[in-house]
């Protein structure tokens, strides 16, 4: 039951995504959780800014990032 982390940098706040995804041994998915946290960079505290159970929302926020860059930011400014 890996967590997966991925971390976007940003100019004043990053982004961090973490997933976890639990799997049986036949390998079906038993549960998901996607968490999208912010991070000062200042004082690196996080702030939990949306949690999803749906499989596949963490490729979605990191196609939905690298699509439309510094744009993606500033919706989250002020989540």
């Amino acid at each position: 039951m890996p967590i997966t982390c991925t971390t976007f940098q940003g100019l004043t706040y990053n982004l961090l995504v973490e997933e976890f995804a639990d799997r049986d041994a036949v390998g079906q998915l038993n549960g998901y959780l996607a968490s999208i946290y912010r991070i000062e960079k200042t004082t690196s505290v996080r702030r939990l800014l949306r949690r999803s159970r749906l499989p596949g929302a963490a490729d979605e926020m990191r196609r939905e990032l690298e699509r439309d860059g510094i744009q993606a930011f500033r919706r989250f400014q002020n989540s």
